[in-house]
């Protein structure tokens, strides 16, 4: 299984990359893109829930329902065998999708360890900042406790490295545990 992370503004680039796949993961009531009515068939599945890391109210945070969705459509995906690619994307192409990429991943190959994972997607995406709280949830769905969380501080640290002014806008936002999680990472 090919995989390709991008923002919204990126999908146009992407349309003639042989994607038979699609994982959308939106705000709730954000609109489809409408680049996709310029990609050749595929199966498109969408999630829609904010990209946040705790509950709050009047947001939707991910839950354990998306992460049972997105790992069944995982499956769907790998089943289709080894020329499948699946394009992932949320609104930056940044926290969602990195961390959807990252459960793909340790779905597809469960002895992978979570550090192998996340280097995979630094590779894929440099700028990946995994949603910690979809890898959290994930962590419990694989039955692998601990390690996606200790595993991305490093991604988080590379980040932070490159763009320290980063941490303010996330500890801004409500994500100052992923900040702490960079910081710890020495």
């Amino acid at each position: 299984m090919k995989i390709t992370i991008c923002g919204i503004p990126e999908l146009g680039q992407h349309c003639e990359a042989g994607v038979t796949h699609v994982l959308s993961i939106l705000d709730p009531g954000w609109p489809d893109p409408e680049a996709f009515n310029d990609f050749p068939e595929h199966r498109r599945e969408a999630l829609r829930f904010n990209d946040v890391i705790a509950e709050r109210p009047g947001i939707v945070a991910p839950s354990a329902v998306d992460v049972a969705q997105l790992l069944e459509y995982g499956r769907e995906v790998l089943d289709a065998g080894p020329n499948a690619h699946l394009l992932i994307h949320c609104h930056a192409g940044v926290s969602r999708s990195t961390a959807s990429a990252a459960l793909l991943l340790a779905q597809q190959d469960p002895a992978l360890p979570g550090e192998a994972i996340f280097t995979k997607i630094a590779r894929i995406r440099p700028r990946a900042w995994p949603n910690l709280l979809l890898l959290e949830l994930g962590e419990t769905a694989l039955g692998r406790p601990g390690e996606f969380v200790s595993a991305v501080a490093t991604q988080y640290r590379r980040v932070l490295l490159a763009e320290p002014e980063f941490a303010a806008y996330l500890a801004e936002n409500g994500r100052a545990r992923e900040v702490d999680l960079a910081k710890a990472q020495r």
